[in-house]
């Protein structure tokens, strides 16, 4: 296999470096001149904000001058504040025109105080001042009308010897050409990206609407005071902003400039930071060079999209390599195609992280983006492990070839089988239900075996007697105890049980009160316990009301995915779950780790992880041998996840340095990654949670500051959308061929499992934060409850779901007609994160009806699973697993 190994990794590494090279194709464009008309000049620097007038030192603004002096011929000039005004007077000694502004809004005082200097630096500077520009898209902002900047422009045309206007896009032109009363020149702006316009059509659409000025202003020339097109920032339409486009616009349209004769300056010659507060994200990143003084593209060489791209094809493409040899450890069953589909998957996972890593640090960081950054960075480490334990386990239940630990018959006879003390803990159960649990248990084939029933605080003596005098007529093996106040819950009466449990038995049974063994069940099993190493063997949960309604039918198809494929590919490395019903326990070893947790509300799981920390081994066969009863109502399933997941978080916090380190326990590597990993997709569930919260906390934030909050970029949005199909497709596919599921089956179980996020991304979460909760029975045989009372039990998700629906509706219905991508992909996520809710409160209407046939999909039946046979029958991987 190390050969296969090789090649695959060889295969991955030609695939990533072309994918890399594929997207950074070289783009011939025309050379950009030595010189360019001009350039539109702020002279911020990354730490300076004009609107809270922290400008630059003279010092500063002189090297930046000094920078452009050689690249171009004028400069624009957007106001006269403070160090501002000295610019021109500076330009002149580098040999730069300018072209002065005065900036115009509703601040009457400021602006008569920038018209007066305006009209001083005309005269002073009047061998390089060219131009004068009063306001700058002050009619566009709505801040004044045709009337009022006409008054500042007929005041300054008469107060200056140079050409006066005001700028402003061309649609403002055209829709008052009153304004050409009132200037020498028509200075508009031409920035097809804030129209949504292709790159590829950009540098026509300029031309075009240049000759629509020219024509309905044949008696002024047209000058264009700014055109451009940004680096980074959302996309508008049809426009993508980046570093490739900018050039490649730029670079085009300087080249088609020069041979119309057109005079304009390049939107701009820096970037500026303090800008993204007045024009959204976007509003930084349209400088030629950036906030450093570094260009940004290359000037006459070819264009690629990421020029540092070999550079991130050899980080991802180590990373992939890394993480292929990471999912190989111990996995030498594994056929080609496994290992092809985990290699495949780690190559995506690498790459996607690090370009997503790549596109966030191109932006300018403030503190708040760089903690953002940082959770983000997190949340993906954590999405892209879960993503590879799915895929593991997903590459394991398919392309194993052969399993290693099959549940091979041993042949004994009746002296030499240990005795079985079978323990049934019950806590207020229908009488007739656990009557028929003991009637099968009287019909086991096996020479020496008891049963201890214990009822645990059950008040009622009508409840509790009936199975008492039963007891009674099943003979001397089956012991009958009542407490009425027995502490512990489950773990309590367990552990009381074992107290009472013949001196003589070896190994102790577990069912739960509902649950209908198959006479076979210890003979086929037990003699296992002939192997001093072995301290478990665990069938599967499996249940018998599956026909009774469509909720139970559902119930029933999420429950079989855990056991014909989790436990199976854990059984490999001999980490699985111990569960409380139809498993069994070597005695002595129960007594020799404590017996069972009090402190666990999923005393059993807890047990079976002590178990493997003192070396010993669990076996598990796929095969029922025995069916109880499911939840009656959703309220009951959920309590019975919550139960699992709020458990599970109580065992790693107690169990945290046996998981974490070697010395610790004798935990092997794969034991600790089958346990860690399997409770990562809950804990991803927590984390969902939070981040659905946080999605309507930024989707409002969209809504009320559109100019400050723009939506999450889409490769950043896309993750969860990803991650979310192929958790499905996963789902889809094991079930099929696995379970042998039907269609309706599966998407049966994907629906029951969907419902169950919100309450285990809580569990998750008291978890964390507590350390005790109440035991949560699951009701059997409860009557069918009103709508509006299963309504109520998905009423926190039914109230999550609308404000995801309602948000994206109001988010669709606040953009234009044609909305960018980022924000309908947003939408998109939006809805996709209300699916689980959703799923909730359709389980919540379903169970409310129990009488709704489940005739559609209550025909799963469990794989089957070979007879255990006699010694040297050696079965297949798929007679324990899958059937096949």
């Amino acid at each position: 296999m190390t050969r296969v190994n090789v090649l695959i990794g060889i295969a991955i590494a030609v695939v990533s470096i072309s994918f890399w090279a594929l997207l950074n194709r070289q783009e011939t464009e025309p050379p950009w001149p030595k010189r360019i008309q001009g350039f539109s000049f702020s002279p911020m620097q990354a730490w300076n904000n004009q609107i809270e007038h922290n400008l630059p030192t003279v010092e500063e603004i002189e090297a930046d001058l000094k920078l452009v002096s050689d690249k171009t011929y004028a400069i624009r000039l957007y106001t006269t504040e403070g160090v501002l005004a000295e610019i021109p007077a500076m330009a002149a000694k580098y040999g730069l025109n300018v072209s002065l502004g005065a900036w115009i809004d509703k601040n009457l005082e400021e602006n008569e105080r920038q018209v007066e200097t305006v009209i001083r630096l005309a005269r002073e500077n009047h061998r390089n001042v060219i131009r004068v520009i009063v306001g700058n898209e002050s009619m566009l902002r709505g801040e004044t009308t045709v009337k009022e900047i006409g008054a500042y422009l007929d005041r300054v045309r008469a107060a200056v010897d140079v050409p006066v206007s005001t700028a402003e896009p061309w649609h403002i032109w055209v829709k008052h050409p009153e304004l050409a009363n009132h200037v020498d020149f028509v200075a508009t702006h031409m920035l097809p990206y804030w129209e949504g316009i292709h790159l590829d059509k950009a540098v026509d659409y300029i031309v075009e609407h240049m000759e629509m000025l020219q024509k309905t202003f044949p008696q002024l020339p047209v000058v264009i005071t700014e055109v451009g097109w940004p680096s980074n920032g959302r996309t508008r339409k049809a426009a993508v902003a980046s570093p490739f486009n900018e050039a490649t616009f730029l670079r085009r349209f300087i080249k088609r400039a020069e041979e119309l004769s057109y005079t304009y300056y390049i939107m701009e010659a820096f970037d500026q930071p303090w800008k993204r507060t007045s024009e959204g994200s976007v509003g930084a990143y349209w400088g030629v060079y950036d906030a450093d003084r570094k260009a940004k593209f290359p000037f006459t060489s070819p264009i690629v999209e990421v020029p540092n791209w070999r550079t991130l094809a050899g980080i991802s493409l180590g990373i992939a390599i890394i993480t292929f040899a990471l999912l190989l450890i111990d996995s030498t069953t594994l056929r080609k195609r496994g290992r092809g589909f985990l290699a495949s998957i780690a190559f995506i996972a690498s790459t996607g992280a690090v370009w997503i890593v790549y596109s966030y640090t191109q932006q300018y960081l403030t503190l708040s983006m760089i903690v953002v950054g940082l959770l983000m960075l997190i949340g993906i480490i954590g999405v892209v492990i879960v993503l590879l334990a799915e895929a593991h386990e997903w590459a394991e239940a398919i392309w194993a070839d052969g399993r290693r630990r099959n549940l091979l018959p041993i042949e004994a006879s009746d002296d030499q089988l240990p005795m079985v003390s079978v323990h049934v803990p019950a806590y207020n159960e229908p009488p007739a239900m656990l009557i028929e649990t003991l009637d099968a248990l009287a019909r086991l084939d096996y020479p020496r075996f008891e049963v201890v029933v214990v009822d645990n605080n059950t008040k009622d003596p009508e409840v509790w007697e009936p199975v008492q005098e039963h007891c009674l007529r099943l003979g001397p093996r089956f012991k009958f105890y009542h407490e009425g106040q027995l502490a512990g819950f489950k773990a309590g009466a367990l552990n009381y049980a074992l107290a009472k449990t013949a001196p003589e038995a070896e190994v102790v049974a577990v069912i739960d009160s509902d649950y209908q063994v198959t006479p076979t069940w210890l003979r086929d099993l037990v003699p296992q316990f002939l192997r001093s190493e072995v301290a478990i063997i665990q069938a599967p949960q499996d249940y018998r009301d599956e026909g009774e309604n469509l909720f139970k039918a559902m119930c029933y198809a999420e429950y079989r995915g855990f056991f014909y494929i989790g436990m199976v590919t854990r059984n490999e490395r001999n980490a699985i779950i111990q569960h409380g019903t139809m498993t069994m326990v070597r005695k002595a070893v129960l007594e020799e780790v404590g017996r069972w947790a009090e402190w666990c509300i999923t005393e059993d799981a807890e047990l079976g992880l002590r178990i493997f920390e003192k070396g010993y081994e669990a076996l598990y066969i796929a095969k029922t041998y025995g069916r109880g009863l499911m939840p009656d109502t959703f309220i009951d399933f959920k309590k019975q996840r919550y139960r699992w997941a709020y458990g599970a978080v109580q065992i790693i916090r107690h169990h945290a340095k046996a998981l974490q380190w070697r010395n610790q326990s004798r935990l092997t590597y794969g034991q600790r990654y089958h346990f860690i990993a399997g409770w990562l997709p809950w804990i991803a569930d927590s984390i969902n949670l939070i981040f659905t919260m946080a999605a309507l906390g930024w989707s409002i934030g969209m809504l009320h500051f559109p100019r400050h909050v723009d939506p999450p970029m889409i490769i950043l949005s896309a993750v969860p959308l990803a991650f979310f199909v192929f958790k499905i497709a996963k789902m889809f596919y094991l079930y099929r061929s696995r379970v042998k599921a039907t269609l309706s089956q599966t998407l049966a179980s994907a629906l029951a499992g969907l419902a169950l996020s919100h309450t285990i991304s809580k569990a998750i979460l008291f978890g964390m934060v507590t350390r005790s909760l109440p035991f949560f029975r699951t009701p059997k045989k409860v009557e069918g409850r009103a709508f509006w009372y299963a309504l109520q039990s998905a009423r926190e998700e039914a109230m999550i779901a609308l404000a995801l629906i309602l948000g994206a509706i109001v988010l669709a219905r606040a953009q234009d007609v044609d909305p960018p991508p980022d924000t309908i992909v947003w939408i998109v996520v939006l809805l996709v994160q209300s699916i689980p809710y959703l799923a909730a409160v359709a389980m919540a209407i379903i169970s409310a009806f129990p009488h709704m046939p489940g005739r559609l999909i209550s025909t799963i039946t469990a794989p089957p699973a070979k007879r255990i046979g006699k010694a040297g029958e050696k079965e297949t991987a798929e007679a324990v697993t899958a059937g096949e």
